[in-house]
């Protein structure tokens, strides 16, 4: 009935690619097959702390992560954050396009969720965005997709888990160190479900890892053992996302 009903809905609002923009085709698909091609998967080898590729399969940490210890224990990312990814990731957060998720969250249940079984986590906890942002967007990214991938791998999603308790500054607009003095407090606890040990954090963007770091620190303080991130991008640390 699902499918039906999702069919009936593209024949009059047609499905976009969360490239070009354009109209889906072949109908059916979630991303034009010409389009794939300029997005850019994250590689091995990789840093097993945050997920960026490395120069090297003898590196087991990238340049950042060896320098500065993480309280997450591992992130998963699906994509480098090029030009095509960032358009797309500013579609979604800043024109609306909240169907271009179905694409993320299929690939990333696709590339992931051996993964993700494997670590088994207790429950999925989006990054929240303050209620302020909430307002005027409409709609929080991380947790759309948190969401998608929740019914696509059968784990339930805890939303109220943190709380965005300070508006803070753009985080392209501040270096590694002012990003961290940013958010600073921004996350706090909210509400879990009961024996949650270990946590699988969403995210849409990772840059230097502050945002994943805040979470993960306030998430632990709440009693959680281990906290695995995911983000659909990552970039290097001078990107600007």
């Amino acid at each position: 009935m699902d499918r039906i009903k999702e069919s009936v809905i593209s024949l009059f609002f047609p499905r976009r690619c969360p490239v070009c923009g354009d109209i889906v085709e072949p109908f059916g698909e979630l991303i034009c097959p010409g389009c794939v091609g300029e997005l850019s998967p994250v590689r091995q080898p990789a840093c097993k702390k945050c997920g960026k590729e490395v120069e090297s399969g003898r590196m087991e940490y990238c340049y950042d992560c060896s320098r500065h210890p993480k309280t997450f224990r591992q992130n998963f990312a699906l994509l480098n954050y090029n030009a095509a990814a960032s358009r797309s990731m500013s579609a979604i957060k800043y024109k609306g396009r909240r169907e271009y998720l179905d694409f993320y969250s299929r690939a990333v249940c696709v590339r992931f969720a051996g993964m993700i079984g494997r670590i088994a986590p207790d429950t999925i906890v989006p990054v929240p965005i303050h209620p302020s942002r909430m307002r005027s967007r409409g709609f929080n990214q991380a947790e759309l997709l948190a969401r998608r991938m929740g019914r696509q791998l059968g784990i339930p999603v805890s939303a109220k888990g943190l709380r965005r308790a300070k508006k803070t500054l753009p985080q392209k607009q501040l270096n590694q160190a002012e990003r961290l003095k940013n958010l600073q407090q921004a996350f706090v606890p909210g509400q879990l479900p009961r024996g949650v040990k270990t946590v699988l954090l969403v995210d849409d963007i990772y840059t230097t890892g502050s945002t994943l770091e805040s979470c993960a620190t306030a998430l632990k303080s709440m009693g959680v053992e281990t906290v695995y991130g995911l983000t659909l991008c990552i970039g290097n640390s001078s990107d600007n996302p």
